[in-house]
């Protein structure tokens, strides 16, 4: 089922700009968004992209606070009947972690929690470089449990021809993981 409502995380991990591309074009496809920023998102969207927290969530339709574990995000039965996904983008190793130990311990990793028990759609924009062995330890129990692990890494083979085309290509890919009608990354047509 093509997602209605899409809920978008945003951590102090480098790449701010796929966090933001990703609300950018859910809303030109007509998907209703729902940030959840850490602090350390802000931080990084600050640095990264000069946007306060107020503008980031000016993107969304609708934003919460991290520490407001009583939205209805942090309910599996919020968007069971319209097809929710989520996407964190991008997820730092820290998130990645609490994902996969299940330490819903603010609303973001709550409802990616929930996305996973109610058997959405989750994507991990993890962002780090080298990995170790804990990144990849997590990385393979989120795949487990069904999230997709899914590192920003630019298609070469496309001949991007800015940063900006590399970003909004690997918005599109994910964007069609999660089934966004719309969605259209550039296939490979061969040599």
């Amino acid at each position: 089922m093509a997602p209605r409502r899409l809920v978008v995380g945003i951590t102090g991990a480098t790449g701010a700009v796929y966090g933001v591309k990703l609300l950018e074009r859910a809303r030109a496809l007509g998907v209703q968004t729902h940030l959840v920023v850490t602090p350390a998102g802000v931080l990084n969207a600050h640095h990264e992209l000069g946007l306060d927290r107020r503008a980031l969530e000016a993107l969304a339709d609708q934003a919460y606070a991290p520490g407001d574990v009583g939205a209805c995000l942090a309910s599996g039965s919020w968007g069971s009947f319209d097809g929710a996904a989520m996407v964190i983008a991008p997820c730092s190793m820290k998130t990645l972690a609490a994902v996969a130990l299940g330490l819903s311990d603010n609303l973001l990793t709550r409802a990616a929690d929930v996305t996973l028990k109610e058997r959405r759609r989750l994507v991990l924009m993890v962002r780090e470089t080298p990995f170790n062995l804990a990144h990849l330890r997590h990385m393979t129990a989120a795949t487990e449990m069904g999230a997709i692990v899914f590192p920003p890494l630019p298609a070469f083979y496309l001949h991007p021809g800015s940063i900006d085309e590399m970003v909004a290509e690997s918005v599109e890919r994910v964007l069609a993981l999660v089934g966004a009608a719309g969605a259209a990354p550039r296939p490979w047509g061969g040599l």
